[in-house]
């Protein structure tokens, strides 16, 4: 009866904590277990966080390059008929300078006279849509040279000018936004020897 009694405390005693030796490595062990494994658990947090941070950063970084995209082909998109247009120009230009020659006071020609002013007024009508879009005629004259905005077609002697000066221009150049569609052919002021 008494050891009984007393097998059954050990066994009830079981329940309530760790008394029996054996239980305490059990323990011991299931701690450096859980430790092990929260720290793995913390590692994989870390990881994760910064995998999130970067795709984060990099989506961002795309929206970014989209929006900006976008707004370049809102801005830019009219290029390719903006360079048709500037060949228009140029017509309109050398047609209404051809008129102005025949239309001079020494001929007394109204007909050719009124050709030569609507012209005028149909080009400045067109430079004035141009400058509304963003489209603005170069006047490189006096300036240095820019192989950015302009194209050299022959070399000038200097008189009265600094060497690497644009002298003359064959061909205007034109900008879209600050954009070169069109590089200004150009005669550049060299040194006379």
């Amino acid at each position: 009866c008494v050891f009984s009694t007393a097998a059954q405390q050990r066994s009830t005693g079981d329940e309530c904590g760790p008394e029996d030796p054996r239980d305490e490595p059990k323990h011991a062990l299931s701690d450096c277990a859980l430790e092990h494994k929260a720290i793995k658990l913390e590692e994989q947090v870390r990881d994760l966080t910064e995998r999130y941070r970067k795709a984060l950063a990099d989506s961002e970084n795309v929206r970014r390059r989209t929006q900006k995209f976008v707004e370049d082909a809102k801005l830019f998109g009219i290029q390719s008929f903006c360079r048709d247009l500037v060949e228009v120009a140029d017509i309109l230009e050398k047609t209404a300078e051809s008129a102005a020659e025949e239309a001079e006071p020494s001929n007394p020609n109204p007909t050719l006279q009124k050709i030569y002013e609507g012209l005028s007024l149909i080009e400045a009508k067109l430079q004035s849509v141009f400058a509304k879009h963003g489209l603005q005629k170069m006047n490189p004259v006096g300036g240095k040279y820019d192989p950015y905005d302009h194209e050299i077609v022959c070399h000038v002697p200097a008189e009265g000018m600094q060497p690497g000066t644009i002298a003359l221009v064959t061909q205007d150049g034109y900008k879209l936004h600050g954009r070169t569609i069109r590089h200004a052919l150009v005669g550049v002021a060299v040194e006379s020897q």
